[in-house]
């Protein structure tokens, strides 16, 4: 039988919970509207504190990883801060801060923020990410589409590859001298497979594309309406042929960490043609001395192996020995050295998975060479 307690004893009521008779007002039977005037239960408080006075400093952990990388981020927006100001007129109406831009687009790098409208969705509410980019609590953020005019006037290739220099050196003492590994990826373009249509314009048994199979499609009589850099690839036999680029990455082989990067139109010779130009880029920083250069299968082809030779780089290439003779003989092989370029050449993959499943650009969001180029750029700077 439940009990109830008279006006009296209300206050008894209210601390333990139970129902009471108000006599005083109607004689009913009420609820107590709050049983926190005693106990250990904090009290929740729906209205919301108009000051803090706690700062963002304050709010991240001492040992958060963001830490130590905005703080090497500042020492190399620094130094580029002579490059910023020829950029901008003396005039008109200020910009977004470089600086503050270059961060933004980190954390949408570390964090896989697919858009930069969600970027500028996060940088609204995340105090964390607030504190790295340089925003005060109650700073307005940047319109996105403002946002990304910005990007696209500023961080041009020049200006990516700067900062991508401005890092190596930094990172200098991890790097090995020597040793190096080369190898590229397919990098799908934003352009579907129903832009691809014919260059003379003429019609076909697929109109607008809309129904390409058992077309016969080649990039000689076709292009895309979308993105016309792109071209029809595949990377391997038996697989999907798809709108593509092709990018093209130069690993130290201690740490694996990215030395150069480059992207290029997907076609037969792009990855030896690429790989000679890292190589004679590696080749001018080490003032000519010889280092020794890994990459798979695909790479065993006589131009290029007699092209490294030429250029006073060791070719340390997987041979392909299935169906012909591999340009790699013995004279290499045997050497101690070439065993472990051998066994440290994965090591590459490493960086094609990053760049693909956290950094996004398994499809590039842009279109053409330069500015999908310029994004491949940006993203290699971890």
């Amino acid at each position: 039988m439940q009990q109830f307690c008279t006006y009296g004893s209300v206050r008894g009521a209210i601390s333990n919970g139970r129902p009471y008779r108000d006599k005083k007002r109607d004689n009913k039977i009420r609820q107590p509207r709050c049983n926190r005037l005693s106990g250990m239960r904090g009290d929740e408080k729906q209205q919301g504190g108009m000051f803090s006075y706690v700062s963002m400093e304050d709010r991240v952990p001492a040992d958060h990883p963001l830490r130590p990388i905005r703080k090497l981020v500042d020492q190399i927006l620094t130094t580029m801060s002579k490059r910023f100001d020829d950029l901008y007129a003396d005039n008109g109406r200020p910009s977004i801060p470089p600086e503050r831009l270059l961060r933004a687009l980190l954390l949408q790098i570390f964090y896989s923020i697919r858009s930069e409208r969600m970027l500028m969705e996060h940088l609204d509410y995340n105090l964390l990410f607030r504190w790295f980019v340089g925003l005060e609590m109650d700073e307005a953020v940047w319109n996105h589409a403002v946002f990304s005019k910005n990007r696209e006037r500023l961080l041009n290739e020049a200006v990516a590859r700067q900062f991508f220099s401005e890092v190596l050196k930094q990172a200098q003492r991890h790097l090995s001298k020597e040793h190096f590994t080369v190898d590229g990826t397919l990098i799908e373009a934003w352009a579907s497979q129903k832009s691809f249509q014919r260059k003379d314009g003429g019609d076909d048994d697929t109109g607008s594309g809309a129904n390409f199979h058992g077309e016969k499609r080649t990039n000689e009589t076709h292009a895309s309406k979308t993105d016309p850099d792109a071209r029809l690839y595949k990377k391997s036999r038996g697989s999907e042929a798809k709108l593509s680029y092709l990018g093209h990455v130069m690993v130290e082989n201690r740490h694996g960490f990215i030395v150069d990067a480059m992207l290029t139109l997907a076609d037969g010779t792009a990855e030896a043609d690429a790989a000679i130009l890292m190589a004679d880029a590696m080749r001018k920083k080490k003032h000519g001395n010889r280092f020794t250069l890994g990459a798979d299968k695909a790479y065993d082809s006589r131009d290029l192996v007699t092209t490294l030779q030429a250029m006073n780089v060791t070719p340390h290439v997987a041979q392909n020995n299935r169906n012909r003779r591999s340009a790699i003989d013995g004279r290499t092989t045997s050497r101690r050295g070439y065993a472990m370029s051998q066994s440290r050449r994965p090591i590459i993959e490493r960086t094609f998975g990053w760049l693909k499943s956290v950094a996004g650009i398994r499809k590039v969001k842009l279109r053409g060479r330069c500015a999908s180029a310029c994004r491949v750029a940006r993203f290699t700077r971890h």
